[in-house]
Formats: structure tokens, C-alpha cells, sequence
């Protein structure tokens, strides 16, 4: 008898696949985009214990942020919050927002972007701890 390999269409590549993710490192930690198309992305992120991404806010699109293990200190507006593994928070577009990792493990969480446009251009930093603050 042959044998015949099975692949399950659960990973299988579609047509729109862009090819394998890459993850981008940032001084803060990194992030991988895992899955991207027409109004939104979703991305993995890691942040450093003690690190933090800068104050920012973006004009097209608004963030979903889920804690996957580690502590979150979140900025979004005035409030400020801690989230833990399988708590989440929204953010708004338009909204000055930071996320913090306060903790002494690493913050891994998936970020979830909805918008007309969602390129690393969209952001308005107000204060970076890294001198990437514009001018």
C-alpha cells in the first residue's frame, strides 16, 4: 500500500500570504507580526522586564491589547492600569497610550490593530525613553 502525506488546510498558505514572519527588534524588547490584512494586523510583542515603549498615539487606528503571560502597566488617556496573563484593554485611535512591563519576567502579549492604515509610520511619540521622541 502507498502512503500519501496529508496535509490539513489549518496550515496550509494561502494565496495572501506574505511569507514567513520576522520579528524586529526594539530597544525595548521586540515584535512579530503574525498575521496581517485588509483594516488590521496582529502582532506578537515582548517586552523587556523594566522596559517600557514610549508615550505615543496613532491616527489611523486603534489597538486591542492581550496579555499572554507577565504584567502590563498600561497608559491609555488618563487611566492607568495592571493588567495580568488573560486580561486585556482597548485603545482608541487618537488616544496617548504606553505599555510597561513592571515586572522581572518578560511581558509577551498580542496586540490586535484595526484601522484604514497600519503602517509603523502612524505614531506620534510624545516621550521616548530610547531619544526616538520627534522633534
Amino acid at each position: 500500500m502507498q502512503s500519501q502525506e496529508i496535509v490539513p488546510s489549518s496550515i496550509a498558505l494561502s494565496s495572501s500570504a506574505k511569507g514567513i514572519a520576522a520579528t524586529e527588534l526594539r530597544p525595548w524588547g521586540s515584535f512579530t507580526v503574525l498575521e496581517e490584512g485588509r483594516g488590521y494586523k496582529i502582532k506578537r510583542i515582548e517586552v523587556k522586564p523594566g522596559h517600557r515603549l514610549s508615550l505615543q498615539m496613532h491616527h489611523h487606528r486603534s489597538e486591542h491589547w492581550i496579555v499572554v503571560s507577565g504584567t502590563a502597566k498600561v497608559i491609555c488617556g488618563e487611566e492607568e492600569t495592571l493588567l495580568f496573563s488573560n486580561q486585556s484593554t482597548y485603545v482608541p485611535p487618537c488616544t496617548a497610550h504606553r505599555l510597561e512591563n513592571p515586572g522581572v519576567i518578560s511581558l509577551v502579549l498580542i496586540e490586535v490593530q484595526n484601522g484604514e492604515y497600519l503602517g509603523e509610520d502612524d505614531i506620534v511619540r510624545f516621550q521616548d525613553d530610547y531619544a526616538r521622541t520627534q522633534p
